[in-house]
């Protein structure tokens, strides 16, 4: 009777088990709607506009300059991590953090070991990690939280003091680690270069593509006005990302856990029926042979 008892506990907690993960897939689920709405809305127009901003600044020519454009000798770097505030959402969080760490080691190893290395963590997982692993490094922690509200407005808060620090050339590099949506079962993690804004790359030829474009009035004026809100743009792009992967990993976590509860009741179900049976015939077997010791005597 213990062994049943034991059994019939295991079993309630699975199934107790199984109902939150069950509701929360159906949040997710319901979250990663809208998510993946916003992210399908700015993607086409963000990509086409970072296209045209490269193509412009790598043909300018002297006709007029921008600071963002300017590549540095590479002494002061920032990565920007981007997670989630919450796990269950498989290895999501620690496919970006790897990305990030690849970025950190190779690209600015050197940043690192000078102490010029600032990471900003956005989502407190990131934070979490990286503040273990890179004691040394500089952390400004002041957007961690902002997932709460990823409004264009609340979101350049960000972005405006990236650009503010690399004009002022306290960053000669920011490379942004997030979370690149597919669907729901797919998530790309990477890392990807967002100031100085990367030049075209050459064709095959050896020729650039020229940016067949008319500035009116003036190109300098444009410039000015165009690219701070095309890496706003951007950057929005790269949270709504991996806003949308999250919930789309928290769901696929969530509804592989559902499905291996059902196959651990059906396990935990065999047993209990094996162990009652088991329990029955010892039942059976005292009483016949109570019975049978009657007769005798």
């Amino acid at each position: 009777m213990a062994n049943l008892k034991i059994v019939r506990e295991r079993i309630t907690s699975v199934q107790n088990t199984q109902q939150i993960t069950k509701a929360m897939k159906m949040v997710s689920a319901a979250k990663l709607r809208r998510a993946q709405q916003a992210v399908q809305k700015i993607r086409p127009y963000a990509d086409k506009q970072n296209e045209m901003l490269r193509n412009i600044l790598s043909n300018l020519g002297g006709q007029a300059s921008t600071s963002f454009g300017v590549e540095r000798p590479l002494k002061k770097a920032c990565v920007v991590v981007v997670t989630s505030n919450r796990g269950l959402c498989g290895a999501f969080n620690t496919n970006v953090i790897k990305e990030a760490i690849l970025a950190i080691e190779g690209k600015y190893a050197e940043a690192r070991d000078s102490g010029n290395l600032t990471i900003l963590p956005i989502g407190k997982k990131g934070n979490d990690v990286l503040r273990k692993r890179y004691p040394n490094a500089t952390f400004n922690r002041n957007f961690v939280e902002i997932f709460s509200d990823l409004s264009f407005d609340n979101v350049a808060q960000v972005s405006q003091v990236l650009m503010d620090e690399f004009e002022a050339g306290n960053f000669d590099s920011i490379t942004v680690a997030y979370g690149r949506f597919k669907n729901a079962a797919t998530q790309f993690p990477e890392a990807e270069q967002w100031l100085p804004v990367p030049k075209m790359e050459a064709t095959g030829d050896g020729n650039k593509a020229l940016a067949d474009y008319t500035f009116e009035p003036d190109m300098e004026g444009l410039l000015n006005v165009l690219v701070p809100s095309i890496l706003q743009t951007t950057f929005q792009k790269y949270l709504l990302d991996t806003h949308a992967s999250e919930h789309g990993a928290r769901m696929t976590a969530m509804d592989k856990a559902t499905e291996n509860a059902n196959e651990m009741l059906k396990d935990l179900k065999l047993m209990y029926n094996k162990a009652r049976q088991e329990a029955i015939t010892g039942e059976i077997l005292e009483i016949v042979g109570g019975a049978a010791a009657l007769e005798s005597a």
